[in-house]
């Protein structure tokens, strides 16, 4: 029987602080990434800058849903920019 909720551990990447939601299995990865960068403070118009990553690899189509990307209650992600800024 699948959760009528899934609990989510998000990090952004930009600050390495992990948040955690309740989504619907049906919620795609693009609003749980949306919902990501609200809480941070990072404006919708920013979300193309980012990318997400679940189980290591990046999610290539985030009108995924959490269950159609096979995403469990408990499971991990995280949202990095594209673009990586050199370390100095």
């Amino acid at each position: 029987m699948a959760a009528a909720t899934l609990a989510l551990k998000v990090t952004l990447g930009d600050t390495w602080r992990s948040l955690y939601l309740s989504a619907a299995p049906d919620e795609t990865i693009a609003q749980v990434k949306l919902r990501t960068l609200a809480a941070e403070a990072i404006g919708a118009e920013r979300a193309g800058d980012y990318e997400v990553k679940f189980g290591g690899a990046r999610v290539r189509d985030e009108s995924w849903t959490l269950a159609a990307a096979g995403v469990p209650d408990g499971g991990a992600l995280v949202v990095l920019a594209r673009r990586r800024r050199a370390v100095r």
